[in-house]
Parts: structure tokens; sequence; C-alpha cells
């Protein structure tokens, strides 16, 4: 199953990987759709505080992102180069270098969590919320970090049917953990937003079962031995090499969404439940780009190691071709149904009128998300992970500051130009990358074909 990924014909390589790892996204997406709708039924509040937890729990999702770039860079590359024996030690050291980082992330989190939530504006009720979720959801931060590594060793392999597979089921599980959990059915407590949280571990827990049990059955784990998980410098040092920038890169995300949800907090609560609830159906409409992504980084990072640079740029290209025609379908759905779409999530009709607006720009932004998501998936691929850092602290930190400054004081434009600065940040950053990346491939392929 490896083998053909050097091979084989890239479009029919790009579904066979994108379609099961895209369909896994819409159904992670729904997971936390349907954790975003019970909130809503709680209160504008435990909404509100949802939203303001989602900076601090992409903590989580960054440190598990570079770990798991990291892994499938590395594996990707020494099983292009057929080096099985160093493959194999790839995939036991990221599992002991996911659990190191697990260990900091839970003890990190708990401590510092109540300082962010109040440095972002929270009090009272609206901070108690909040942290009833995270404090839960670092808790089992060591299940996260798990499934992110072994569904990044099944992807360096070629394999991304088996994470969709558990993120199916976890969406099914999730439907009756949520209430249960939150409005205390058959005798069990309830819990409110930490029972949504509750739900959220336990289905996490029940992932590094499956996935570790698809690991075996596979063979992308051969017989693990406790002496390959004690830490060795060597393979660490690659890991956190290919990982910390990717992870720096998705920090700058977490600013970002932290610094959009600084300023969108200055127009009240109900704009910050908007931009949360317009957030997560963007989510819906970027799921098949980001199924194009791990087909990109996978594909890449085995082309590489087998110096096949003519299909890392074929695999560019078509990627970026199938991402264009699904971004232009979404904007077509969230400028049409976005009132609708909206309503599924509260009745609160300011919230709507506030998600309408954000919406109407934000679906012109998503043909750019494609060309930024897939260069820097083959950047990463051929083992140049600062490119995506670089980009990511202009498109996250340095460009909104200024922009969102300008546009909201200056010009005085309030909440819609924050929106319209997400647009021209984004769009300017696209563009660039674009040549960028282009550039780079030629090169690449002019140096190969020198030696």
């Amino acid at each position: 199953m490896t083998s053909d990924l050097t091979s084989a014909p890239i479009p029919r390589l790009i579904r066979r990987l994108a379609i099961p790892a895209g369909t896994g996204f819409f159904f992670n997406t729904m997971f936390n759709v349907v954790d975003t709708w019970y909130g809503g039924q709680l209160s504008t509040s435990a909404l509100a505080a949802m939203s303001l937890s989602f900076p601090v729990f992409f903590l989580i999702l960054t440190i598990g992102s570079g770990v798991s770039i990291g892994t499938t860079t590395m594996i990707g590359n020494a099983l292009g180069r057929k080096d099985h024996d160093e493959a194999r030690m790839y995939v036991s050291q990221s599992l002991s270098f996911a659990l190191c980082h697990a260990l900091f992330l839970t003890a990190a989190g708990l401590l510092l969590a109540p300082k962010i939530f109040m440095l972002m504006g929270a009090r009272g009720e609206y901070l108690s919320h909040a942290l009833s979720y995270m404090n839960v959801i670092f808790t089992g931060s060591t299940f996260f970090l798990l499934n992110f590594v072994m569904n990044a060793i099944l992807n360096s392999h070629g394999n991304t049917r088996a994470y969709r597979n558990f993120l199916i089921g976890g969406f099914f599980l999730n439907l009756l953990l949520d209430p249960w959990f939150m409005y205390g059915w058959a005798g069990f407590p309830r819990l409110g937003l930490a029972g949504i949280a509750l739900a959220t571990v336990l289905i996490q827990c029940i992932g590094v079962m499956y996935l570790f049990r698809q690991l075996s059955r596979t063979g992308s784990m051969p017989s693990l031995h406790f002496a390959d998980l004690q830490p060795r410098w060597r393979y660490y040092r690659e890991l956190f090499r290919q990982g910390l920038p990717a992870t720096m890169n998705m920090t700058t995300v977490s600013l970002g969404i932290f610094i959009i949800t600084w300023y969108v907090g200055h127009f009240g609560e109900q704009a910050v439940a908007a931009y949360g609830i317009g957030t997560r159906i963007e989510q819906i409409a970027l799921l098949p780009i980001m199924g194009l992504n791990i087909s990109t980084l996978a594909l890449t990072a085995q082309n590489y190691g087998a110096e096949r640079i003519d299909r890392i740029r074929e695999t560019v290209q078509v990627s970026l071709r199938y991402g264009v025609l699904f971004a232009a379908s979404g904007t077509v759905a969230a400028l049409v149904f976005s009132r609708e779409l909206l309503g599924l999530f509260t009745n609160d009709h300011a919230v709507i009128n506030i998600g309408v607006g954000f919406l109407t720009v934000e679906a012109c932004v998503l043909p750019a998300y494609v060309l930024l998501y897939i260069c820097v998936s083959a950047m990463q691929g051929v083992k140049m992970p600062l490119f995506g850092l670089i980009v990511g602290l202009y498109r996250q930190i340095a460009g909104p500051v200024v922009v969102f400054h300008l546009l909201t004081a200056v010009l005085g434009l309030g909440l819609i130009g924050i929106w319209w600065g997400i647009f021209s940040v984004t769009w300017s950053a696209a563009l660039v990358v674009v040549i960028y990346v282009s550039k780079t491939l030629a090169k690449l392929e002019k140096d190969l074909n020198i030696l």
C-alpha cells in the first residue's frame, strides 16, 4: 500500500487519500457542530463560552498538528527511500514524542487557562462556563495527541480510512453522550457544559484503542518494544525540527483566532457567539480541502524521499484544481443559505444578523484558503516547514493587527471592518504563496537534474 504513492497516477492517489480523509473531517466538524448546538441549548452565555474556549482548545490541536506533520514527513520520506528500519524507528519515537508533549500540555493548560480567559475578558458565569469546559478537555489531552500521531503514522503509509472510521463512529457516539452527560440521564449527574467536554474526552479515549488496533493489524506499526519508546535524541531532533515550525504555524492560527476574538469581543457577547457559529459553518465549507491537505502532505513526503519532484508539482496542480472547485461550491452555499445555516444554532436574531455579515464576506475568502493550505502542505512534505510559519506570522498576527486597527478604529467601519480585514490579509498571503511555491519546485527540479 505504500510503494504506489511514488508510482501510481497522481489524480487517482489524491482521490484515494483525500476522499476518506475529507469524509472523516466532515464528521469531525459535525462532531463540533453538535457540541456547539448543545451548548446553544444551555444559554447564549454557554455558547459564547465555547466560542471563547476555542482559541485555548486550539492549543491542543496546534501541538497535535505539529507532532502529526513531523511524523508524516519523516516516516513518509523514509518510506520513499525504501528505508523501512528508519520508518519503524520513527513510528515508535513519534508515539513517545507525543506522550511527552501531552504531559506538558495538561499541566500548563490547567494552570494557565483561568488567566488566559480573564485576559480575554471573561468574568463571573462567563468565566465559570469556559473553565468547566476546558479543564476537562486539558485533562484528556493525552488521548487527543495519541490519536493525532497514530493517524499520522497511518497517513504516511497511505491509509486514511482508519481515522475516517473513528471519526464517523465518534460523531454518532457524541450524539448520544452529549445530551446524556449534559442533562444527566439515567442517574448520571447533570454536568452542563462540562458534560459536553467529558463526552469528547471519552470518545478520544475510545479512538486511541481503535487506532492502536488498526496500526497493529495493518502492519503500519511492527512489533512495538518498550525500549523503542525510550527517547532518542536523533529522532526527537528531526521530529522537533519538522514539527516545531508546523506547531508554531498552528500557534499563529490560535493567536489569530485570539486576535479576532479580542477585536470582536469589543462588540459584545452576541458578536462573539456569531463569530463562533460562523467559523463552524466555514469549517464545513472547507472540509474537502482538509482531505486534500492530507493527501498532498503524504504524497509530497514520499515522492520527495524518492526524488520525484515532477510528481510533487503534479500533486499540487491537481489538488489546487480540485480545491478551487470545492471552494466555489462552498462560497455559493454560504452566500445563499447564510441565514438558514445560522438559524440551526441559535434563535437570537441579533446573533444571526451579525453572523450573516460575517459569512457574506468570508464566503469570498474560501478559495484563498485552498491556495494557502495546499501550498503549505507541499512545503512541509519537502522538509521546508519554516515557510508555513512565515506565512502564518503575517496572515494571523502582523497583518490582522495592522489592518483591523486601520479598518475598525481609523476608518470607523466597526465590526464589518474585521470581516473585510480577514478578506484582505488572507488573499494577499495566498497570492504570494502560490508564486513562491511555484518557484521553489522549479528550483528543486533544476537542482535534481544538475545532480
